[in-house]
């Protein structure tokens, strides 16, 4: 087992990850922007090196910055977290090349997920459902229109490269597509390096359900159950829940399988998340996340595992410390992503914290790194907090989180609690009658009833 861990990030993610180190005896180094010189996770990482000026391209996208700090501290292994290096070749590359430890995938696997197509085609070698759609990337507009043709409208454009609903646009005739191909590929090229992009039928109004997965060196390759992330606006999740709800056991047991099975094909030797859409009874092949998640915690809190020992054990050559067999579920976990932001334009909305509390009890948690009169800047993510509710059963893991939401007290900067307040508090999440689309559609009615 290693004996001192790099944590190549900040904010609540770097905490969560110091925490599990600590509890497994391993000692660790935090990094930080000047920015970050008075962050809780610098406060209590054992060794601590500033790597650079606030800017994260300066600093906490440094490679060099990043492998000097590991290098002067002698630690064994980095973990990257996620966001910043997290899915980088070159970042997990260099730290090999340094004789250290990548808590990850390797390169390999990186460069396979990170690219939307190559993704498909490991999916589809390994019998995964995949949305109809182009074979591959599409180099020019009559191509578009043919491909479009055969698919049938309306599609989903898409940057081969993109990511966090970014370099996507549904296109409803040939038209339309005519006029957005070349804009939709030129700002994938400005956003992700590459103006590459495919196509796939357009789902009106799917869930976005994905797996929690795990492989070692040994090939062993389990999943975790699953996550409803079907709660989002403009692509960007805001409220997750575990396991899956008002899904007919089949179509989840067939996703879960599926999953798992894309693990054991490829090979894959970390923690993961295997993204599907479903449309009625079908499922189909979204991506896959090769690091550890956002909402991690959800899975964490159902099924007993602690994910990021379980990340750091496999890196260090373990094998799988259970069977499918032993991976239970138990009662229902749901997760709110507070973010400093206006609830209802989501402008940004950093600043310090003038007001800080939060909520306890039987069955909450809360995954944070901000504090009264902590400073939330304006350079990174807006994340300020991840609540998690947990309770026997759905109903009361809801009731739990509403008195939970009401008792977070963050002032100083507007929230998107009242935002998530109220749609938890709504009919659909309730009865889980949403979908992806959900969130914008109401927002959308919301506006035009108020002008």
């Amino acid at each position: 087992m290693f004996e001192k861990i790099l944590i190549a990030n900040r904010g609540e993610i770097a905490l969560r990850i110091i925490r599990a180190a600590k509890e497994m005896g391993i000692r660790t180094v935090a990094v930080y922007s000047e920015a970050d010189v008075n962050a809780l996770h610098v406060r209590f990482a054992d060794e601590a090196v500033c790597i650079g000026p606030p800017q994260a391209t300066h600093s906490y996208l440094a490679i060099p910055n990043v492998i000097s700090a590991a290098e002067i501290t002698g630690v064994d292994a980095v973990h990257p977290g996620y966001g910043f290096l997290a899915e980088n070749i070159a970042f997990a590359k260099a730290v090999k090349g340094h004789g250290m430890t990548f808590i990850g995938p390797d390169p390999e696997h990186l460069g396979t997920f990170g690219d939307k197509l190559s993704a498909k085609a490991a999916a589809k070698a390994a019998g995964v459902p995949l949305i109809p759609g182009s074979d591959g990337s599409i180099d020019d507009i009559e191509e578009a229109v043919q491909t479009a043709e055969t698919i049938g409208y309306p599609i989903m454009l898409k940057a081969a490269f993109g990511g966090g609903g970014k370099g996507m646009r549904i296109v409803e005739d040939a038209e339309n597509l005519r006029k957005v191909f070349e804009l939709t590929s030129s700002e994938a090229l400005a956003a992700f390096g590459n103006g590459a992009v495919f196509m796939e039928r357009f789902l009106p109004s799917p869930r976005h359900i994905e797996v929690q997965v795990a492989g070692d060196a040994f090939g062993n390759a389990l999943h975790f159950a699953e996550r409803d992330c079907s709660m989002q606006r403009r692509h960007q999740k805001i409220i997750e829940e575990a396991p899956a709800f008002g899904l007919p056991e089949e179509t989840l047991r067939g996703i879960r399988e599926a999953a798992a099975q894309l693990v054991a094909h490829t090979g894959y030797q970390t923690v993961g998340t295997v993204e599907f859409l479903v449309q009625g009874d079908e499922f189909f092949f979204l991506e896959v996340n090769p690091r550890i998640q956002v909402e991690h915690p959800v899975t964490e809190m159902v099924t007993g595992v602690d994910l990021v020992q379980l990340q750091i054990r496999l890196a260090a050559g373990e094998r799988m410390p259970m069977t499918q067999e032993e991976v239970t579920v138990s009662g229902h976990s749901i997760e709110v992503r507070i973010n400093a932001e206006d609830p209802w334009t989501f402008m940004p909305s950093p600043g310090t914290i003038t007001g800080y509390h939060a909520p306890g009890g039987p069955g909450i948690r809360v995954d944070s790194a901000v504090h009264e009169q902590a400073m939330v800047q304006p350079y990174y993510d807006s994340l300020v907090a991840k609540l998690i509710a947990t309770a026997h059963d759905r109903p009361t893991a809801i009731k739990k989180m509403l008195w939970a939401m009401e008792q977070f007290v963050v002032e100083g900067i507007k929230t998107t609690l009242p935002l998530q307040q109220t749609l938890m508090a709504g009919q659909a999440f309730g009865e889980a009658s949403f979908h992806t689309r959900y969130v914008d559609e109401w927002l959308q009615e919301r506006n035009n009833e108020e002008s």
